[in-house]
């Protein structure tokens, strides 16, 4: 049987120190999971539905116009006219899941902003990952266009941090 006043204990000590998870196995094969997110202490979260992505109809095979000799789609139309990327520049993702920091600490100057110039191995924030400081450092040489992380927000693997122009 299980102990209610030791849960709620565990439940409280929990809430009061920086650890976000503990499960607690005996050997007589109970199991007691605790665990709590950063932004919402003391409330209960469920995981929200995984939607499918949908795969989009190909797109018409191009063919060349016998007349003019330029592309044409397949249903008689015009070729699609090419546009330049609308988010051109080379991308920073995070590395890890973690809380992003722009400056090395609360008040003080942040390490880069939009229009810096960055080197190769520069520091570009600072990503806390399980009470641990990771500097984030640039992988390209350029000039900052866009920071796309908020200070002292959740950021997830893959998520873009930055966007570097290597021409500017």
């Amino acid at each position: 049987m299980i102990d209610l006043r030791y849960v709620k204990k565990l439940i409280e000590m929990l809430d009061e120190s920086s650890v976000d998870s503990i499960e607690i196995s005996s050997d007589k094969g109970m199991k007691i999971r605790i665990g709590k997110s950063p932004q919402h202490r003391g409330t209960v979260q469920m995981a929200a539905p995984m939607s499918v992505p949908v795969m989009a109809a190909p797109a018409p095979e191009p063919r060349l116009s016998p007349a003019a000799g330029m592309p044409a789609l397949s249903d008689g139309g015009e070729a699609p006219k090419a546009e330049p990327p609308a988010n051109a520049g080379l991308e920073v993702k995070s590395p890890m899941v973690g809380t992003y920091y722009g400056a090395p600490e609360p008040g003080a100057k942040a390490y880069v902003a939009v229009g810096d110039r960055v080197s190769k191995g520069q520091t570009l924030c600072i990503i806390e990952a399980m009470k641990i400081m990771n500097e984030i450092e640039s992988e390209y040489q350029g000039v900052v266009k866009e920071i796309r992380a908020s200070d002292a927000q959740p950021v997830e693997y893959g998520q873009v941090l930055f966007r570097i122009d290597p021409n500017g």
